[in-house]
Formats: C-alpha cells, structure tokens, sequence
C-alpha cells in the first residue's frame, strides 16, 4: 500500500492551484482530442511511425557500430529488426489512417480477449468486492465489441477518442486532487 508522508501532502497541499490549472488544461485537451478524435488519431499514428522510425535507426545504427564487429549472427537478427521498426514507421508515417484501422482491429480483440478474462477471473475467484472486477470485465468485453461492430470506421476515431478520454480523466484526477488539497489548507 502506498503513503504520503506529512512533507508531500504539505507541499501538495501548498500547491494546489497549480495543479487545478494542470487538470483543466489536461480536461480541456481531452475535450479537444475528443471533439477531433479522427485528427487526434492521425496525429497519434504519425508519432507512433516517427517512433518507430528513429527506433529503426537506432537499432541500424547499434548493429553496424556493434553487432557487426562482435557478433555475427545478432548483426543480421538486429539488421532484420531495425529494418522492420523502420518499415513499420514509414507505412504509419505515410499512411495513418490504414495503420490507426488496423491498430483498431487489434485493440477490438484485445478488449473482448481482456473482457473474457476478467469475467472468467471475477467469478472464479470472488474476491471482495467482485462484483467491480465483473463489471469491469463486462465493459472490456462490450467495449470489443462496439468496436468491431463499427469495425473498420471504427479505425478511423477510437485512438483518438481513447487518448481524449484518458486525458479527460487523468485532467478529472488533478482537479479533485487540487480540491481535496483546498479543502484541506481552507477547512
């Protein structure tokens, strides 16, 4: 279990106006990656291939200055794997919205995959307060689904509209933090 000790709670506390503003900025963003979650996914594919393009010439770069000199046969192993990440960076890169819908695919199944799972677990294993553990298996589960449904325009929004709703939330955190430290230098 984690603690806070009486330093970090004072300093947070001392702070929380700052990350009030930290947490309407986040929630704004997300509103915004929302609202353009289609641009939101073009954005996120095209840094996901620049990634993974400057990950490719790492890797390239990493198996002629060492692979080659040391270890014969990892210089070819790393020669493939470079040239891959920097394939696969490239068709993202030039082509976001056919990598976002297959990303999509991806994510679709891995949700029902998840959602199955976690029912599985819930029910076998009962833990205290189970019934959470069930309910959020059941929204994976469902959540795949939708996805595939709508499948592959579905490719076209869901990243974008993932990452606004993760920074709605992660926005939502910092602003009931900042409150609760309000609450808690103004009681």
């Amino acid at each position: 279990m984690f603690s806070t000790s009486r330093i970090d709670t004072a300093v947070f506390n001392k702070n929380w106006s700052l990350f009030l503003v930290w947490g309407i900025l986040l929630v704004l963003l997300g509103a915004l990656a929302i609202s353009t979650s289609m641009l939101t996914t073009i954005i996120s594919m095209i840094f996901i291939g620049a990634l993974l393009i400057v990950g490719g010439l790492v890797i390239l770069i990493d198996a002629f200055t060492f692979w080659r000199k040391h270890l014969w046969s990892s210089f070819w192993l790393n020669i493939l794997v470079g040239l891959l990440y920097f394939g696969a960076g490239i068709m993202l890169v030039d082509s976001p919205l056919a990598g976002s819908v297959s990303l999509t695919l991806i994510l679709g199944v891995f949700y029902i995959v998840v959602g199955i799972f976690r029912l599985i677990n819930s029910l076998s294993v009962r833990q205290p307060k189970w019934g959470w553990n069930f309910f959020s298996g059941l929204l994976a589960l469902l959540l795949g689904v939708m996805i595939l449904e709508s499948w592959p325009a579905s490719g076209l929004f869901v990243i974008g509209l993932f990452v606004g709703i993760d920074l709605l939330f992660i926005g939502w955190v910092y602003i009931m933090g900042a409150l609760a430290a309000r609450a808690a230098v103004n009681p």
